[in-house]
């Protein structure tokens, strides 16, 4: 699954760059760094004012106690900037697509409710929301990102008893609306 992510973010990256000569940026959300959860993306112009954003997220650890929040999730964005691209305000809307692992903890060391401490939640997400953000340029080729957004998830999982052990209880699916997108982001300029 991993390489197949991998993939397809350099086929994005590189089988549209050449299609319209522009500037090209690689980001890492430090949000996601601080959650353990490996994050790499990458965005490119496709007009004055337009820019394609795609960045894939995996988190394949275990943690003590066997806690976890395994998981992988693609969100490419459609940006429009309100002068020029990649610097200054923008608003996007995003798609989200993953797939997840989790019980025992949240990230940050917030101190999980019951359901989440004592089940493991196992599933896919899809869904899409509208986002804003701001890009501030710190150099020739690095910049400084931070963007939130809201929207909707449809989660379809399978419950179990406890994060390492048990029959599995049952099967849902919920309609999530709220935060979709988070990020302090480090960007490098590819020109």
């Amino acid at each position: 699954m991993r390489k197949a992510l991998i993939l397809l973010l350099v086929t994005v990256c590189f089988g549209c760059y050449g299609s319209y000569a522009q500037q090209a940026a690689v980001k890492t959300n430090l949000l996601y760094d601080a959650t353990s959860t490996l994050n790499l993306g990458v965005e490119f112009g496709l007009g004055r004012r337009w820019t394609l954003d795609v960045s894939g997220n995996y988190n394949p650890w275990t943690f003590s106690e066997n806690r976890k929040m395994k998981h992988w999730l693609v969100q490419p964005e459609v940006r429009w900037w309100s002068c020029t691209r990649f610097s200054g305000h923008f608003v996007g809307l995003h798609a989200h697509g993953g797939g997840y692992n989790w019980g025992g903890m949240l990230p940050w060391g917030i101190r999980p409710g019951a359901a989440v401490r004592n089940h493991r939640y196992e599933g896919w997400l899809a869904g899409a929301g509208v986002s804003y953000g701001y890009h501030w340029v710190l150099g020739n080729r690095w910049g400084l990102e931070a963007t939130v957004g809201v929207g909707y998830a449809y989660l379809d999982y399978d419950k179990y008893p406890c994060a390492k052990c048990g029959r599995k209880i049952g099967s849902a699916t919920e309609h999530y609306f709220g935060p979709t997108k988070a990020g302090i982001t480090l960007i490098f300029m590819i020109k």
